[in-house]
């Protein structure tokens, strides 16, 4: 269909979708044409009386007002028939850290990993009120310049950290979190401050309630400092304020969605941070700013509280310096709380941080690296491999199953439409700063002409990519691949967890390996990553001027 055509047919499609107005044969001939298909007179003469009662009901439907985080009647789950889901009492190894860093100024700690603040906490060798009066400095320092940080939540912080303390003092230890100062991706509703969603029509926008992994963390000790920057509506790095940079380079995005927790972290301005991820919003950040992103199984964090973009692929996960740091967060704000449909899997989480990895499998996905053409980009990448293989993993060359993942992506465009609806049909979305062809008010408006039909039958096709590559993945403890591979697209329809842990920073460009594993195993998937971490001194990188 030519650009004219496709314009004759939309303001008839507009027509048509108008309550007030009584479809057509003519209206009706036009919009199935711009679907590829094609009815006899007759059949379309029989479709009017319907049609005509369908919008009716649409017009009512759009009376109704459902709050944002509402799941629909329907919920995805990434168990395939036959699964079961890990059993027995989590396992909980972390590294005993035996011996600290000497420091003399408080902003040396700036970018010692949580496990190292964790412990510097719990024996009383400074403070949490001083560690947060730290980091809110540095917030306010580096911020402007990075533009990673929305809303600065000090009096909370300030209020949970000499709470910490005082816990801590009366010896009510909360766990390895106790005290670390956080940040939070601002599509987390925290009761009492705005949550904006990076976007122009919700900049005044307020909960009544706080969401279930900010209380999960509250409840360990944590201090939130900083609602951080996200792309408006969880779409790349640009919100309403301007474009988050990442430190390695601030004349370059952080990319996004998650791009303020990305940035925030890379540059030592909080201990740690959530971020979401629905098409790649931890993986892309986290290797862009060259900090580990973990992306964990859908479904097992709760949503609740969260806004919404795809419910069902919608997932939280954290942004941290190192593996085992994402595996305490992990640990916290993991399991069902009841009210998100889709976490409804208690499955344990299990870390060993000393567990051996001599005897594992790892798909190395070759044609991923081969297609990497830059030879700096191209040496680190081939570095990282030999440095699994020195761990005396099985490195085994594979590629992935053939399948046309990217056509199921129809079923977040429309998840998101049906997400933003309201803002859509109310010209709002036009408010945002971003309204090229690929940004969201776009693909909102082009939503609207995915028919049910198609969805389903991708939702069908969905399935069928869940099991051929729950098949593939049988062959594999991990997989291992550079960032930009399709491997990000498939899993975050299937389910399967991601961690990325940065491998090099040629010219300031930061670069990512990213790790796949099972369904719930994100244990084993990380004691992979970390084992790369502990062979190499990358995720110790420093971005200058920060």
């Amino acid at each position: 269909m030519t650009r004219r055509t496709l314009a004759q047919f939309i303001p008839a499609l507009a027509t048509l979708m108008a309550a007030e107005t009584q479809p057509t044969r003519d209206l009706v001939k036009q919009n199935l044409s711009l679907l590829g298909l094609e009815f006899k007179d007759e059949q379309l003469d029989m479709m009017l009386p319907s049609l005509t009662r369908a919008l009716a009901n649409y017009a009512s439907l759009r009376k109704i007002e459902i709050p944002s985080d509402t799941d629909p009647a329907i919920s995805f789950s990434p168990m395939i028939s036959g699964m079961t889901l890990p059993t027995g009492k989590a396992i909980f190894k972390p590294t005993k850290v035996k011996k600290l860093a000497i420091w003399k100024n408080i902003e040396d700690l700036a970018y010692w990993p949580a496990t190292h603040l964790g412990a510097l906490i719990r024996s009383k060798r400074i403070s949490s009120t001083d560690l947060t009066k730290m980091y809110l400095e540095r917030l306010k320092k580096h911020s402007p310049t990075l533009l990673c940080t929305i809303t600065l939540t000090e009096e909370l912080a300030l209020e949970q950290a000499k709470q910490a303390d005082a816990d801590l003092k009366r010896g009510k230890y909360h766990g390895p979190l106790h005290g670390l100062p956080y940040g939070a991706k601002d599509l987390f509703a925290v009761k009492g401050y705005k949550t904006t969603w990076g976007a122009e029509p919700y900049k005044d926008q307020s909960f009544d309630h706080t969401a279930t992994v900010i209380e999960r963390l509250t409840a360990a000790g944590a201090v939130l400092c900083a609602k951080l920057s996200m792309g408006s509506l969880a779409m790349g790095g640009v919100w309403f304020g301007g474009d988050t940079k990442t430190p390695w380079n601030i004349e370059k995005t952080s990319s996004g969605s998650s791009a303020g927790s990305a940035s925030a972290t890379a540059a030592g301005l909080v201990a740690f941070s959530l971020g979401t991820e629905t098409l790649g919003s931890i993986v892309t950040p986290a290797t862009r700013c060259g900090v580990t992103g973990l992306r964990p199984t859908f479904g097992r964090v709760p949503r609740t509280g969260v806004m919404a973009l795809s419910w069902t692929m919608d997932k939280i996960g954290p942004i941290c310096r190192t593996v085992e740091d994402c595996m305490l967060v992990l640990r916290v704000i993991d399991g069902p709380d009841g009210k998100d449909m889709s976490a409804r899997y208690p499955a344990p989480v299990h870390w060993d941080a000393a567990a051996p990895v001599n005897k594992l499998k790892i798909g190395v996905l070759r044609d991923n690296f081969a297609r990497i053409n830059d030879e700096g980009r191209k040496k680190h990448y081939d570095d990282a491999l030999a440095a699994l293989a020195k761990t005396g993993m099985q490195l085994v060359d594979t590629k992935l199953p053939e399948f046309p993942a990217g056509d199921l992506l129809l079923m977040l465009n429309a998840e998101a439409g049906a997400a933003f609806d309201d803002v859509t049909r109310n010209g709002e979305v036009e408010k945002l700063t971003s309204q090229k062809a690929n940004d969201w008010p776009n693909s909102f408006r082009s939503s609207r002409l995915t028919p049910a039909v198609e969805y389903i039958r991708a939702a069908r096709a969905r399935t069928l990519l869940m099991r051929e590559f729950h098949k593939y993945l049988a062959g594999f403890d991990v997989l291992v691949s550079p960032t930009g591979s399709q491997s990000l697209t498939i899993t975050n329809l299937t389910g399967q967890p991601q961690i990325v842990v940065p491998c090099g920073f040629p010219k300031n460009e930061a670069l990512g390996l990213l790790f796949t594993g099972h369904l719930f195993e994100e244990g084993k998937l990380s004691r992979v990553a970390k084992a790369y971490q502990d062979a190499t001194e990358w995720h110790l990188k420093r971005p200058p001027g920060f």
